[in-house]
Formats: structure tokens, sequence, C-alpha cells
């Protein structure tokens, strides 16, 4: 199971139409040192939106473009194109400065609009992915007629939006199981929080064929938020779904010392902390977390890596004695 960042992307909404050089900066670099291989960025609503739909970020498609330069070659990074806006030359724009994929967007039956776009986009070289918005809007087995047109001509990877968070867990097993059977090419999920389902809809499409799920730091998104990027891989690692090489600690270190502050900036707080995750993940009852905080800090050891690896051995009533010998095994945290 791949996760797909869109922080940079959908998640600007929570500033307005983008993030500023600083933190598209900050999150790009702290996405790829947690082993997050595709990312989406930019303005809000996708490439040429600045120009087509006067969605003034703080920086232009072009500045964007250069901003992700030098991370290029460490992961697969895009950007949205809304069908509605589309110009062949965002399309050109995208290719000539080196993305990877653009993620063409349209409302579930309207694919008629996104076969020019979709064609353009093969044309110049790039990986064509597709967004289905509001795939609640047609029936499972209707969504994925559509979706056998959209492959067949030439799309690579396609998304299940749950654009308004309206979706129970198993409505997304369904439209995932649907769509996942009729196609050969990558089915990803999209969810949003308006229902509080968020991650229990990942963990249903996962199961029922979706190969990729959209997520966002923090939860960060249009509306209630979408799949938080931290609890999509602790539950799917929890679960043996999550592909290998995202470093979980990391990601949560990165939040706790860089995003979260930065943030707190622009009035933002996640709904779930890390220590809150990672208490979860583990099994760990919250009273016992000023023993395990106090022993990390004296140990200098990774207070959640301390806290996984004692709660495998004793989840009901960890001693003092087996969390400074299990600290003892962990390397100091620098």
């Amino acid at each position: 199971m791949q996760l797909l960042d869109c922080t940079l992307r959908d998640g600007a909404n929570v500033v307005g139409k983008g993030f500023s050089a600083e933190l598209t900066d900050m999150m790009l670099s702290g996405l790829i040192r947690s082993g997050i291989k595709v990312i989406e960025y930019g303005n809000s609503g996708g490439i040429g939106a600045y120009e087509v739909a006067k969605f003034i970020a703080p920086l232009t498609d072009r500045e964007y473009l250069d901003l992700a330069r030098p991370y290029l070659k460490k992961a697969e990074i895009g950007m949205f194109l809304n069908a509605k806006r589309y110009r062949e030359k965002s399309v050109a724009l995208a290719a000539e400065n080196g993305l990877s994929f653009l993620r063409i967007g349209a409302d579930a039956g309207d694919a008629a609009i996104a076969l020019e776009p979709l064609a353009k986009v093969k044309e110049y070289g790039l990986k064509a992915r597709y967004s289905m918005m509001k795939a609640y809007l047609l029936t499972p087995e209707q969504l994925a007629e559509e979706a056998k047109l959209l492959e067949s001509k030439g799309l690579d990877e396609i998304t299940i939006m749950d654009s308004a968070g309206t979706m129970t867990p198993e409505q997304a097993a369904r439209y995932s199981e649907a769509l996942s059977h009729a196609l050969s090419i990558p089915v990803g999920f999209h969810g949003h929080n308006n229902l509080g389902l968020s991650i229990a809809n990942a963990l249903a499409a996962a199961e029922h064929g979706a190969r990729v799920i959209d997520c966002g730091l923090l939860g960060m998104a249009r509306s209630a938020g979408n799949i938080p990027t931290e609890a999509a891989a602790a539950v799917l690692q929890h679960t043996g779904l999550l592909e290998p090489g995202i470093d979980l600690y990391g990601l949560l270190r990165f939040l706790d010392e860089e995003l979260i502050p930065a943030m707190k900036l622009h009035d933002y707080r996640p709904a779930i902390t890390p220590i809150e995750l990672i208490l979860g993940y583990s099994g760990c009852h919250s009273s016992f977390l000023k023993l395990f905080t106090r022993i990390a800090a004296e140990k200098k050891v990774s207070l959640y890596r301390l806290i996984v690896e004692v709660s495998a051995q004793n989840r009901k009533n960890p001693s003092e004695e087996l969390i400074l010998s299990v600290a003892e095994t962990l390397p100091e945290e620098r």
C-alpha cells in the first residue's frame, strides 16, 4: 500500500490557496526524509489555477516548480490539474520543469472533459493520474465503467475521491472493490473526515483493492481535513499493509519539531497529536505516559520507540524496571 501525500496541495486550503516557500520547502524535505515517495504540491486549485481562476497563492506555478527542483530526483513529485482549468501550456510547463506526474481532476460522470488533458499529459511524457471527484455521485458500478474508459485512453492511476467526507467504510469498500476488479491500473482512495471516518474508510479501501491512499500531514485539507498521513502510516503499518521504507518515528519527529510549531502560527492544531497516535499504535494507556517520559529523558532515547518496544512486552502494567531495561537497548537520540 502506497501513500500519496497531498498536504502541499489540498492541505494548502487551511492557509488559503497555497503554502509559502518556507513551508513548502520544509514539508518537501520532511516528507522525503520520512520515506514518502509520492507528493502532490503547488496551488490548491492545481496548476494553472493562479492564472485561469485567480487562485492567488503566495507563489506562482513557476515559483513552486523552481522550489521543488532539488527534490525531483528524490521522490515522485507532481501537481493537480482541474480538467475545467486545463490549458496545454500548463502541461508543457510541468513537463519542462521535471514533474513526474499531473493528476487530472473532474467530477464523477464528467470524464468527457478530461479526455483532452489526459491525452496531452501522456503526449508530454508525464504519468497521468486521475481524481474522480465526488465519486459518490455515481454508483460503484457506474464509476467503474467510467474508470474503464479512462484506462482505455492511457490513464496510469485513478483515485476515488470522497470529496465531502460522506462515505462509510462499507461504501469505501464497495467503491474500491468495484474499481479494482474492473481495472488493471492502481486504484487509490482519497477520504475527508467530516464524519470522523477517514481512517476507517482508508483501511476499508485498502482491504478491498485500493493500492494507494491519499493523505495529508496533520490531516490538513479542505473542510474537516484529509486522512492524516501519520495516522495512515501508523494504521497501515500496524496491519501489515504499508509499503516498506516509511520511517514512522522520523515522520512524527518532523511533525513535533518542525511542522506543528510552524502551523501554530497559522492557528492550526492537529486533532490527534503524535504522542496520542503512538499511544493508540502501541496500546499503551495514557496513565503510564509520565513514567515513560521521565525515563526517555533520563536515558536520552526516543519516547515513541520506548513506548512501542515496552508495550510489545507488557501493555497491562509496565514496570519502571522493564522500561529502564528496554531503554538501555535503544540508541541515544540526537
